[in-house]
């Protein structure tokens, strides 16, 4: 049977997987939130359109490229768990770890674009993860921002593996034969012109990744997939720094080599990239110096989600890309267009030589003198970019231009008060008096680091966060005052200025310092109870059982044992004999004096005789009265008192 998504909800695929909600929706595949019945964990259940699904071809080398992609085992890459079809709703399906967290697209939605130190930072483990992969064997042929996700523990990590793969080698239907597999944003050319994609195709895609993270936006757009992939193939590409004036050259640089048209001037791999990228990183973060870059430079000829799109080879690859001429961005039209007025001519009477000659020399002298003109009222822009705001506004005006600050802005590698871009740029010519718009740097954008002590860990590193600083190290201390698993302190402490990003280490408490419980046993209860709360320990109850091995008063037992460490609020219970157990008074009267004797001594208690002058009575020697009473409980060794009648 066919099931949409919303019939999958509350389903267990292949009696394992219970579909709980749509988590998100793509081009080809539906994502669930789903429990493993059988290992009782949560996973994310990727199902397939049921038009791939229907596809024989396909399902064979879904399954193949599944397989493989369970293999590849990274900490960046998102593991893939099983891969199955259940027989009750055709569904076929991917099981994935499910990652808390959440994606690079989330986050520029929300913050629009990244720092320079940001995006290297995102960008440093997706290079570590399509190394690996590469190495495997594995083309990712769909990196963009949905596919690379932010996990709640701060670890970067790259989802779908294997996929595109499946999707692009399938060849029975219409859906799938011949067609382009990724997002046309990220489409390297060769996908575009020959549907062919190999490691350097990723690393393309990646550097479109970093352009969307600096910038914000994608690098081209257009009214239709098509017009997209059309300029991956012919345009020039943009530079981050176009649109955001101030990034590092570096930057544009490294850019530039990863997005070449022609895969060969490339990286070579994302070992290299990811080399001059850290390179770059280092610079930026003033850990190296600029001249220590050793990358090359090659010739440089809508924030929205991203969805993976198919697109028709055969439409792709026709001369000038298959494009109809209105489909091609079109010259703006003149609101003004250019009118010649011609006067009513008598006749239609050819001009003379002369009359051309003579109109030629007047307009040559015309253009001669308006050129004079022009040339002695132009002055050149000088070189302003890195100067001091001061003497870039002083050197303007002794060429005669006005500088005008239009812009000042956080720059993390700039000194505060340094020109980042002109506005027209040195060189160029313009009249006098003319304005030139100067963007200044403000420095590094500090934020104080904000008070942790108190919080959780987790609490503290979403604090860190929304100060967009970073979680350093973590150290645990013992702490009588601050509970388990608060934070301490911070370093740096709470309050200081640092720059966007920098690390703020955390000390979190262990709780109190255990303390050693010490040998008590055989003591004297009240000298037990000293020695434990000289020890630290603050609460010492006690409870008495009887003994017969142990004198009264004296420490039987302790707990926790001796030897073992615990918290100074650890409950420590001594118990103190009582001596040996009670036994009850046996009943003598009436007995003989050695028939009581006996019994008595059997039972552990002493006896005492009283003989009594004969009573006038015919029984002697036999025991009158006794004390204590018979049952009465009394310790072991007690004495008790008989009372004898003695003969006359």
């Amino acid at each position: 049977m066919s099931a949409s998504p919303e019939d999958l909800v509350g389903r267990t695929l292949d009696g394992r997987y219970r579909i709980e909600s749509i988590a998100a929706r793509g081009g080809m595949a539906t994502i669930f939130l789903a429990i493993d019945l059988r290992l009782q964990r949560p996973v994310a259940v990727k199902v397939m359109h049921q038009s791939l699904a229907d596809d024989a071809n396909f399902i064979t080398r879904f399954e193949r490229e599944a397989r493989a992609a369970a293999s590849l085992t990274h900490p960046n890459v998102v593991s893939v768990h099983d891969q199955g079809r259940d027989e009750a709703t055709g569904a076929m399906y991917l099981i994935m770890e499910l990652v808390a967290g959440h994606t690079i697209r989330d986050v520029l939605v929300e913050r629009k674009h990244l720092t320079p130190v940001q995006a290297l930072a995102v960008l440093d483990p997706v290079l570590q993860a399509l190394d690996a992969a590469h190495k495997a064997g594995f083309v990712h042929r769909d990196i963009k921002p949905e596919n690379v996700m932010i996990a709640d523990d701060g670890r970067v990590r790259v989802a779908d593996f294997g996929l595109a793969r499946a999707i692009v080698d399938t060849e029975s239907t219409a859906l799938t034969r011949g067609v382009l597999i990724g997002t046309v944003a990220y489409l390297a050319p060769e996908q575009v012109e020959k549907g062919q994609a190999d490691e350097r195709s990723d690393i393309y895609s990646a550097g479109i990744l970093l352009f969307e993270m600096l910038t914000g936006k994608v690098p081209f757009s257009g009214d239709s997939p098509i017009a997209v992939a059309f300029q991956h193939v012919h345009a020039n590409m943009p530079m981050p720094s176009d649109l955001q004036p101030g990034l590092s050259t570096l930057l544009d640089i490294v850019y530039a080599r990863a997005t070449t048209r022609e895969p060969e001037r490339r990286y070579q791999s994302a070992e290299a990239f990811l080399s001059e990228l850290r390179q770059v990183r280092d610079i930026i973060e003033g850990k190296a110096d600029a001249q220590s870059f050793h990358g090359h430079t090659p010739e440089v000829s809508s924030p929205n989600a991203q969805e993976t799109i198919v697109l028709p080879i055969e439409q792709a690859q026709q001369q000038s890309f298959g494009f109809r001429e209105a489909e091609l961005p079109q010259p703006e039209k003149s609101e003004a267009p250019l009118i010649i007025e011609q006067a009513e001519e008598p006749s239609r009477r050819l001009p003379s030589n002369r009359t051309l000659k003579l109109v030629a020399a007047i307009t040559t002298v015309a253009l001669i003198a308006f050129g004079a003109f022009h040339v002695i009222n132009q002055v050149t822009v000088p070189q302003l970019v890195g100067k001091n705001v001061d003497q870039a506004l002083s050197d303007l005006s002794k060429v005669q231009l006005h500088g005008v600050v239009a812009d000042e802005v956080f720059n993390e590698i700039t000194a505060a008060g340094t020109v980042l871009s002109a506005e027209p740029k040195s060189g160029e010519s313009l009249s006098k008096n003319s304005d030139v718009k100067l963007v200044v740097s403000k420095g590094p954008e500090k934020v104080a680091v904000p008070n942790l002590a108190g919080l959780s860990n987790t609490d503290a590193i979403a604090a860190l966060t929304s100060a967009r600083l970073a979680l350093g190290s973590i150290a645990e201390e013992f702490s009588e005052t601050a509970p388990l698993g608060t934070v301490i302190s911070s370093s740096p402490a709470s309050g200081k200025k640092l720059s966007l990003n920098a690390l703020v280490n955390l000390t979190i408490s262990k709780g109190p310092k255990p303390i050693k419980v010490p040998s008590v046993k055989g003591k004297v209860a009240r000298s037990a109870v000293s020695i434990l709360k000289k020890s630290g320990f603050t609460s010492v109850v006690t409870q008495r059982q009887y003994s017969n091995s142990v004198p009264r008063d004296r420490v039987i037992a302790i707990s926790p044992e001796a030897g073992t460490a615990h918290s100074a609020s650890t409950i420590i219970t001594v118990t103190v004999s009582n001596g040996p157990p009670p036994v009850k008074v046996p009943s003598v009267t009436n007995y003989t004096k050695s028939q009581a004797i006996a019994k008595i001594t059997s039972a552990g208690l002493k006896v005492k005789s009283i003989i009594k002058k004969c009573t006038g009575h015919i029984r002697n020697n036999y025991v009158q009265s006794q004390s204590p009473k018979a049952g009465v409980e009394v310790q072991r060794g007690t004495t008790v008192t008989i009372t004898v009648r003695n003969m006359c």
